[in-house]
C-alpha cells in the first residue's frame, strides 16, 4: 500500500459526528491525527480512538482554526518532518482527473504522488489539491503561484504563520508568494469539499454567522490593499484576487540532480476499477482497455481509480515544470 510520507493532521471542532475527512481517510487506510480541544476529547475518542487524536493546549480562543494550524506546524517541525499535511475536516473524498473524468481514487496514493512531485523542487512553500467544484473538464495538471485551500502540504521551514482571524489560507499563500516562494495547486488530483457554511461546527459556528462573511473579506482587504477586493458572489460577500495572482511569477526551481527527462511514466500501480454496473457509454469504453479490475470493493461512483497508486505522470505532462 502506498501512503504519504509526511504526517496528516485534521484540525477539527464540533464535528465528531460528521468528520468527513477522517471517515474517508479511515476507509483508505491513511494514517492521520485529529487535532482537537480538550473539552471534546471524549466525543472524538469514542468515534475515532485515542491513538488518532492530539489535544491542543488551549480552548475556545475565538480565532477559528488559526491557533491550531500554527500549533500543528510546530508539532510537525518538532517531530522532524520536512513538510506536513493539513486537511480540513469537511471533505468527502479525493479524485483523480483521468481522461477528462473526475474518478474517485485512494487518498494515500494521491497524497504520496503529490509529495513526490513537490519534492522535486526546492522553492515550493505550500502545495495542495484543488477543489472538484473548481475543476473544468480540461485543465493543466497543476497551477503555479495561486491560492491553495483546505488540503495543503506545508514546508515546515518557512517562517510564515497563519495569522489574523479570517481567510488564513489565502493570507498565508500571499505571504509566501510575496517573499519569492512558489505555491502549487494540483489539478491532476482534486478533493470533494463541502461548501462553506453548509455544516455545523468548525468556523461555521464560530466565525461565519451573522455578518461574519463580510468581516472576513474586509479583513483580508485591509491586510492586502490593492491585491484583495470585496465583492458579492454566490449571494454572499466574498474576497476577490483574480489578476493579482498573475503578479507572482517566480518559476519552480528543480533541486540539484533532478533530471525530468529521465523520470518517465509512473502509475504507482493504479488501475481503473468497476465498483458497480457502468451505464455510461464512455465509461464502458474505458473498461475495455487493458489493466482493468472488475467488481472491487471501493467507495465512490460506478468506476474508481484504485490499486496501489496514482498517475500517468508523463502522459499528463506533470513530469515537466510548467
Amino acid at each position: 500500500m502506498i501512503l504519504p510520507r509526511y504526517p496528516v493532521y485534521i484540525p477539527t471542532k464540533g464535528r465528531w459526528e460528521q468528520s468527513l475527512t477522517a471517515n474517508f481517510l479511515l476507509r483508505d487506510e491513511v494514517p492521520f491525527r485529529l487535532v482537537i480541544e480538550q473539552q471534546e476529547f471524549d466525543q472524538y475518542a469514542a468515534k475515532f480512538g485515542e491513538k488518532n487524536i492530539l489535544v491542543l493546549p488551549f480552548s475556545n480562543l475565538g480565532q477559528g482554526s488559526i491557533p491550531a494550524r500554527n500549533w500543528i506546524k510546530n508539532h510537525a517541525t518538532e517531530e522532524g518532518h520536512l513538510r506536513h499535511w493539513q486537511l480540513d475536516d469537511n471533505m468527502r473524498q479525493i479524485r483523480r482527473v483521468w481522461k477528462g473524468k473526475r474518478v474517485p481514487c485512494n487518498a494515500g496514493v494521491a497524497l504520496a504522488c503529490t509529495e513526490d512531485f513537490i519534492d522535486r523542487y526546492e522553492n515550493v512553500a505550500i502545495a495542495g489539491l484543488n477543489y472538484t467544484m473548481f475543476m473544468p473538464q480540461k485543465m493543466q495538471p497543476f497551477l503555479r503561484n495561486v491560492h491553495v485551500y483546505s488540503c495543503t502540504l506545508v514546508l515546515n521551514s518557512i517562517p510564515h504563520q497563519w495569522r489574523g482571524r479570517y481567510n488564513e489560507d489565502t493570507d498565508l499563500c500571499l505571504q509566501v508568494l510575496s517573499d519569492g516562494w512558489c505555491t502549487v495547486s494540483m489539478n491532476i488530483f482534486c478533493v470533494d469539499k463541502m461548501q462553506t457554511m453548509t455544516m455545523k461546527g468548525g468556523n461555521s459556528d464560530e466565525l461565519y454567522k451573522s455578518d461574519g462573511r463580510l468581516k472576513m473579506s474586509r479583513s483580508l482587504e485591509r491586510v492586502w490593499p490593492g491585491v484583495v477586493s470585496t465583492s458579492r458572489r454566490w449571494d454572499r460577500p466574498q474576497h476577490q484576487i483574480y489578476d493579482a495572482w498573475k503578479r507572482f511569477d517566480t518559476p519552480l526551481k528543480l533541486k540539484p540532480g533532478i533530471d525530468l527527462s529521465k523520470l518517465g511514466k509512473n502509475e504507482y500501480g493504479m488501475v481503473l476499477t468497476e465498483v458497480k454496473e457502468v451505464k455510461n457509454d464512455e465509461f464502458k469504453k474505458f473498461l475495455k482497455e487493458p489493466k482493468i479490475r472488475s467488481k472491487q470493493n471501493f467507495a465512490g461512483g460506478p468506476i474508481a481509480v484504485a490499486g496501489e497508486g496514482p498517475v500517468e505522470l508523463a502522459d499528463d505532462k506533470i513530469v515537466g515544470a510548467d
